[in-house]
């Protein structure tokens, strides 16, 4: 059930205070971020940009969370302690920034985010599994949890930004998703975030699409994945709902997946996990030939069906009290072969797999289409 009109109300205010400051105050801080000499030089590695641009982006990210958080959520509780660690990670992102932080150090900033945050009760507790029931944590087991998972969703949307508004753009439709969930599962506070989250990211879209005037950085990036990563776990993940354990990983499966690819590549050739490379699949993407605006849109449309399927989970009643339903059944399982039709998809025009039989059929029938064309033509 959908709360009062004043959760509501909060949700959408949320959203537009967020985008209002971080329209008004992107420009400024790139300036200051020029001044400071906070750019990212395109001869650095990974870099595919032309030119000098500032990365100070998520001091204005923070701004925009803040300001709202302030005017719409309950601060007597577990949300101050995510604004906290909020502004941990943001701090600890605009030192690496601007000096460059050791890889330890980074891991140690961010683990000190996400202790301030379970200390102030964000810890997952539970797990509700589809037929299996709720499933209750150790104390231990549910803070070792917490910790992987701040660190981890941190760190994947960290490695998620390498083109123009792509980290942006994701933790927007993220966002998004989580607040209509959260707000029917009667989680009004999570749904604000949530909100907040997407408001803010949306503005901050409009410095930093393709060409991008304005870096998030790490400041933002480790900011954006902070919160997600905490708002899944007081909106999504602490609830009774029948399915909760799989929204977060549906709205956040495309850094989840780029990530996993290529944690897996690095194993696979022994190589550092925390060096830079361009294996990322917005890499992959430009490889192949795609712009970077082509590409990013291309990812916003794979999040956005992840997180289509997410929301039908959650709203389309395939099994109530106990009992399954035919119809709700087929739609979940259509949506559900959709997403993961899409994500067949993208593994296949990025060549993560090396299914050959499947790419010769592609390219007969690539050839056989040609050959048509010519002969209308002629």
């Amino acid at each position: 059930m959908f709360h009062t009109l004043r959760d509501h109300l909060d949700v959408i205010w949320g959203f537009l205070v967020a985008l209002a400051v971080v329209l008004v105050l992107t420009p400024a801080v790139g300036r200051v971020a020029r001044v400071l000499g906070i750019v990212d030089e395109p001869i650095e590695r990974r870099r595919i940009h032309l030119q000098a641009v500032p990365r100070l982006g998520g001091l204005a990210l923070f701004f925009g969370v803040f300001v709202p958080s302030l005017a719409f959520l309950d601060l007597s509780g577990p949300y101050r302690g995510i604004l906290l660690g909020a502004a941990l990670a943001t701090t600890v992102g605009m030192a690496d920034d601007f000096r460059g932080l050791p890889w330890w150090v980074k891991l140690g900033g961010q683990i000190g985010a996400a202790a301030i945050a379970i200390d102030f009760g964000v810890r997952i507790d539970r797990f509700t599994f589809p037929v299996l029931g709720i499933h209750e944590l150790p104390f231990w087991a549910g803070v070792v949890l917490t910790l992987v998972w701040i660190v981890a969703i941190m760190n994947m949307v960290n490695f998620l930004d390498g083109l123009d508004g792509l980290a942006a753009g994701i933790c927007g439709i993220s966002g998004a998703t989580f607040a209509v969930i959260a707000l029917s599962l009667g989680k009004p506070e999570a749904a604000v975030l949530s909100a907040i989250i997407a408001g803010a990211c949306l503005g901050f879209l409009r410095h930093n699409f393709y060409p991008a005037r304005i870096f998030m950085g790490d400041s933002g990036a480790l900011l954006m994945g902070f919160l997600l990563a905490t708002v899944s776990i007081q909106g999504l993940l602490k609830t009774a709902a029948t399915v909760a354990l799989f929204f977060p990983l549906l709205a956040l499966a495309v850094p989840i997946f780029d990530t996993s690819f290529v944690v897996l590549r690095r194993l696979k050739h022994r190589e550092p996990l925390y060096l830079p490379d361009q294996a990322h699949l917005h890499h992959r993407f430009l490889r192949r030939g795609f712009t970077q605006r082509r590409a990013v849109l291309y990812l916003y449309a794979w999040c956005a069906i992840l997180g289509g399927a997410a929301l039908a989970t959650r709203f389309v009643p395939f099994r109530e009290a106990g009992e399954w339903h035919l119809w709700p059944t087929v739609v979940v399982a259509l949506v559900g072969a959709i997403a993961v039709g899409a994500t067949f998809y993208i593994v296949m025009i990025l060549e993560i797999l090396k299914l050959t039989r499947v790419r010769a059929w592609a390219e007969r029938r690539r050839e056989a289409k040609d050959e048509q064309s010519k002969a209308i033509s002629a």
